[in-house]
């Protein structure tokens, strides 16, 4: 007697996450690329590099990087990073300004 056929169990795909985010301070849409590269050091070791650019305003944010960073993960580190240079610069202005504007 023969042995019988096994079904296969179906692969389960992944999906892989976005790599082109929107950039709300340009106004367009889907203009921010986000990679990750292993840079070697001079020393010998090696380094991960998270980079994220627009290419209609050429404003560009590196960060350290892990093996288990993701693209998302630099967006929002960037955009985080925007929140509070800003909240910074609110904190430095003057309530009592009548005009409501900051002076530095």
């Amino acid at each position: 007697m023969g042995k019988r056929k096994s079904t296969s169990k179906p692969v389960k795909r992944v999906e892989k996450l976005e790599t082109v985010f929107s950039w709300p301070f340009c106004n367009y849409g889907r203009n921010i690329q986000c990679r990750i590269y292993k840079v070697k050091l001079a020393s010998g070791g090696e380094k991960w590099i998270g980079t994220a650019d627009c290419y209609i305003c050429h404003e560009v944010f590196h960060t350290q990087a892990t093996a288990l960073t993701e693209p998302i993960d630099i967006y929002s580190e960037w955009i985080d990073e925007c929140e509070r240079v800003n909240n910074e610069l609110l904190d430095k202005c003057e309530p009592a300004n009548k005009r409501n504007r900051c002076e530095f």
